[in-house]
């Protein structure tokens, strides 16, 4: 079975947020076709994930930056390939938000590989 993995490359989304925003991978060394890999707990708002423009929720109390608010690891199917001990994420991988929204991957990344 393929699965495909998350880099640098990568696009995220917030279903609450206006724009799409870059993964950020920081302090990994984990390579897969040349680039980092992430795992579960690339979560550090303003790191790992920057805004996302503006926030339908927050916008109706008067604060529209959709900077998230992430309290769990990404739920993320790749539990075979595990990134310095922990596992990668995967495109189906998502995250919620304290706030009310739902953050998925938009575009993984181009990293694809075989797992049992």
């Amino acid at each position: 079975m393929s699965l495909a993995l998350v880099a640098p490359a990568g696009l995220l989304k917030c279903n609450q947020g206006t724009v799409p925003t870059p993964f950020m991978i920081v302090g990994r060394t984990v390579l897969a076709e040349g680039m980092l890999m992430g795992n579960i707990t690339d979560i550090v708002p303003l790191v790992n994930i920057v805004p996302f423009g503006n926030c339908a929720i927050l916008a109706a109390i008067g604060d529209p930056a959709c900077t998230p608010v992430i309290v769990t690891p990404w739920i993320s199917k790749a539990i075979n390939v595990l990134v310095e001990g922990r596992p990668a994420i995967d495109y189906s991988a998502f995250l919620l938000c304290a706030v009310g929204g739902k953050i998925s991957i938009l575009e993984p990344g181009n990293v694809t590989v075989m797992v049992p």
